[in-house]
């Protein structure tokens, strides 16, 4: 288990949610790229607006029944463990905006009795 306290970097990619890899979903191909670098987490954050450098404005309102509504991806860790994650996101972002947050981690802390063992609902089991 990663501990981690103290100052920390905040990396967050924002693309859109319609973005693939290799016929997945990108933001899924960077979670689970951070997983096995053995970043110390990283959450998925799903816009119900916005808009980026092609200007063209994206919603989730159902009468403009945008498909590609706005995603970030935010990982915290060490500044050194984010910055040697940057060259997987040169061979995968090739569209968005990533930006990088000096932050302080007050408190991380994991479920108590987890075992990492997920079913088929994401619930845990023991």
């Amino acid at each position: 288990m990663t501990r981690l306290t103290g100052r920390a970097l905040r990396l967050t990619v924002y693309i859109g949610e319609d973005d693939t890899w290799h016929h997945k979903p990108l933001y899924t191909e960077i979670v689970h790229r951070a997983h096995r670098a053995g970043l110390a987490g990283a959450s998925v954050f799903r816009g119900i607006e916005g808009f980026g450098a092609s200007s063209r404005i994206h919603t989730s309102r159902l009468l403009s029944l945008s498909e590609d509504l706005p995603v970030a991806v935010v990982v915290v860790d060490t500044e050194e463990r984010v910055r040697a994650f940057l060259p997987e996101l040169d061979e995968l972002v090739t569209e968005g905006l990533v930006t990088l947050d000096d932050c302080e981690v007050i408190r991380y802390v994991g479920r108590t009795g987890d075992t990492g063992k997920t079913d088929v609902k994401g619930k845990k089991s023991l």
